[in-house]
């Protein structure tokens, strides 16, 4: 099979929706919550040393999530026409990836954040070679991280820290000198349990 055909049964696959709460099943979630609607771009890219994974670190100097590892994405806007077009757009603004290169094989299934988004995740390839310029005061890094580490089960761990007052549980899957937790490596260990099926 390849590797196209793998990340399409991927995508096929049923169920898998996630949240930062999975792990934390004592945290009562408020009724009145309101999601917003997301997109991320989970964006593989070809190397020599075989498909990469593109990935973002947060500038330090945002107000929300500083210095973390993420994908490029943000909300839904009205004129993005969905989750697809969110993370295009996103990534464009973020990495200077255009839109165009990039084939998309579909979305994967939703994650819940504790931040009050409802992200989902959009499977692509960039075709194309592309230099990433990082968007000034939003992005501080673009780099990658091998396909075949983040679809290792046995490399996430979980770990903890206090949130509000509360000891909150969750995903890493540190890849060199980056720490890629939360949202971010849940989902990356939701593709790697897809891949994995």
């Amino acid at each position: 099979m390849t590797l196209a055909e793998t990340l399409e049964r991927a995508v096929r696959a049923g169920g898998g929706q996630s949240s930062d709460f999975d792990l934390n099943p004592n945290y009562v979630l408020p009724d009145d919550r309101v999601l917003q609607p997301a997109g991320v771009l989970v964006a593989l890219l070809g190397a020599v040393n075989g498909p990469q994974v593109l990935l973002t670190k947060r500038s330090s100097r945002l107000k929300h999530h500083p210095g973390q590892i993420a994908f490029p994405g943000g909300k839904v806007d009205p004129g993005d026409g969905g989750p697809i077009g969110a993370a295009l757009r996103e990534a464009e603004e973020e990495v200077g990836l255009p839109q165009g290169t990039v084939d998309i094989f579909g979305e994967l299934p939703p994650h819940e954040t504790v931040t009050g988004f409802t992200v989902t995740p959009v499977l692509g390839w960039i075709r194309a070679d592309f230099r990433p310029v990082p968007e000034a005061g939003e992005v501080d890094e673009v780099f990658t991280v091998p396909l075949a580490h983040v679809a290792e089960r046995a490399n996430y761990q979980v770990q903890s820290r206090l949130w509000r007052g509360q000891r909150r549980f969750y995903y890493t899957v540190p890849y060199g000198p980056y720490y890629i937790w939360g949202a971010t490596a849940r989902i990356l260990r939701g593709l790697a349990e897809r891949l994995a099926a």
